[in-house]
């Protein structure tokens, strides 16, 4: 680097134009990022629409401003030790006072932040990308102060946007990946020498600076891209895991509503009574021809329906408790099977083994994903859903066959995942052909919380569609508890997740 070029103006070191910008630049981040703050203040409801499956909405991506404040610590410290030990430690010259204001602007920014604004704020993404931008531009102008890109921490220059790679949207990182890349070319040819003994001024040839920046730059992209995909799998990975909760907490509350409505037909059913027999004792005593008496037939009959509808919801807990009876698995698929029927598909169930039939307890968990595995399979055939259980002294497998088109070939490996969808749907509903697979991780998730493991594939040639595979080993299968099925409670209303 020419001299003409790292050297500081005579008269001291002045900042250039572009760097003056910059430091107003700090201005509005800590006021945009304050007012923002007090926006955030309000708290956040996480909506879940009917259509649980497609629209599952988590906060993941709103950084705690404690967490940016922490790490800015860790940097003013960083940076304060290090220009101790260049500047007095082994006495190389630099503009001190620039960059230890530079350090104390962001010490105070911290203070300020902690002082305004509440430890537990969650940052909006944009609030968060101006805070990370803030400390782009701090670094930068440290760096412009000490070397440029000769200076060994310029590295450091990506440590906002791996940041933002993890937490925030791929636009926002892109954004700070541009400014990092701007703030990198400019330190490539305009900075203040690096510090050095003496009066030697210290210069890398143009091309290891051209190559300094090219690696700096790979490998700001490459640490970004790697970074978003890691915490963008692991992201919805949460969120569908949140889903499956929310599913059976659901669930749970819906079998909870079945025994308070219990409770309610029961305290209702005497107070009911009474009106009936009443009304019935005044029928006796009015003749049919008097006005009054069908008025009170009414009310006999108004009484009897509500005696009716009582006597339906104090079935529901009764309901409730075939959970807890045990059944052979042919029996098991009949009544997973049955709610399918009727939609113009074939289903047919077989049943063969050796030995004895297994038998196991009604178990929600395993309901539930047998049934949504049968649903889709209803949905993607043509006229045909073969479901068969075979069993040995070890193992139970449970098998399910369409004759639709198959899965695809080149998603076949991700099925499972969340928001992984592969097979279009009969229906020409372009909603109903926009499932984001978490339907189908919802019931592997489930069966595999009993033990279960699935294995999926194509038929093989010339037969056409997909093929489940869901086996046990059979002492698992048939020792579920019935505590393992109350873990998993279901209501039928509520069967279909689309997949």
């Amino acid at each position: 680097m020419k001299s003409s070029q790292t050297l500081p103006p005579a008269g001291g070191p002045r900042l250039p134009h572009g760097f003056l910008a910059a430091w107003l630049t700090l201005h509005l981040v800590w006021h945009k990022t304050n007012q923002l703050a007090n926006d955030d203040k309000q708290p956040q409801k996480v909506v879940m629409p009917d259509h649980l499956a497609a629209n599952v909405a988590f906060p993941h991506r709103r950084l705690k401003l404690d967490t940016l404040v922490r790490l800015r610590w860790l940097a003013v410290g960083g940076q304060t030790a290090a220009l101790l030990v260049v500047h007095i430690g082994l006495g190389y010259p630099l503009p001190a006072g620039i960059a230890f204001s530079l350090v104390a602007f962001s010490a105070w920014l911290n203070v300020f932040l902690k002082i305004h604004s509440p430890s537990s704020l969650r940052l909006s993404e944009y609030a968060a990308t101006l805070q990370l931008a803030y400390d782009i531009l701090q670094m930068s102008g440290l760096l412009f102060l000490t070397g440029g890109l000769g200076n060994p921490f310029a590295f450091l220059l990506m440590a906002p946007v791996m940041v933002s790679a993890t937490a925030l949207s791929a636009h926002y990182t892109v954004v700070l990946g541009i400014l990092a890349t701007l703030c990198a070319s400019v330190l490539a040819v305009f900075h203040y020498p690096l510090p050095w003994p003496g009066d030697a001024v210290f210069s890398l040839p143009p091309v290891y600076s051209v190559g300094i920046w090219i690696a700096l730059v790979s490998t700001l992209g490459f640490m970004a891209i790697y970074a978003f995909r890691v915490a963008e799998e692991a992201r919805q990975l949460a969120d569908a895991l949140a889903a499956t909760e929310l599913v059976l907490a659901r669930e749970q509350h819906l079998n909870a509503l079945d025994g308070l409505a219990t409770a309610a037909a029961h305290e209702l059913g005497t107070p009911l009574a009474t009106i009936y027999l009443v009304a019935k004792e005044l029928s006796d005593e009015f003749e049919d021809t008097d006005p009054r008496s069908e008025d009170i037939a009414l009310i006999r009959s108004q009484a009897e329906r509500c005696r009716s509808i009582l006597k339906q919801l104090a079935s529901l807990s009764s309901d409730d408790d075939r959970t807890f009876q045990r059944m052979p698995v042919s029996q098991l698929l009949e009544d997973v099977v049955a709610p399918h029927r009727g939609f113009g598909i074939d289903l047919k169930i077989s049943a063969s083994g050796s030995g004895d039939e297994p038998v196991g307890s009604r178990n929600a968990a395993i309901r539930y994903g047998l049934g949504n595995l049968i649903e889709n399979a209803v949905d993607f055939a043509k006229e045909t859903v073969d479901v068969s259980a075979a069993w040995d002294e070890e193992t139970v497998a449970i098998t399910i066959r369409d004759d639709g088109h198959g899965f695809a070939p080149e998603v076949l490996a991700k099925i499972g995942d969340p928001y992984v969808s592969v097979r279009n749907r009969r229906s020409n509903n372009r909603e109903e052909n926009s499932g984001l697979g978490l339907g189908f991780f919802i019931a592997k998730t489930l069966l595999e919380r009993t033990g279960a493991k699935l294995y999926l594939e194509n038929r093989p040639p010339p037969k056409q569609g997909a093929l489940i595979r869901v086996t046990w080993q059979r002492s698992t299968l048939e020792t579920l508890s019935s505590m393992d099925a109350q873990s998993f409670p279901l209501h039928k209303s509520e069967r279909k997740i689309d997949a």
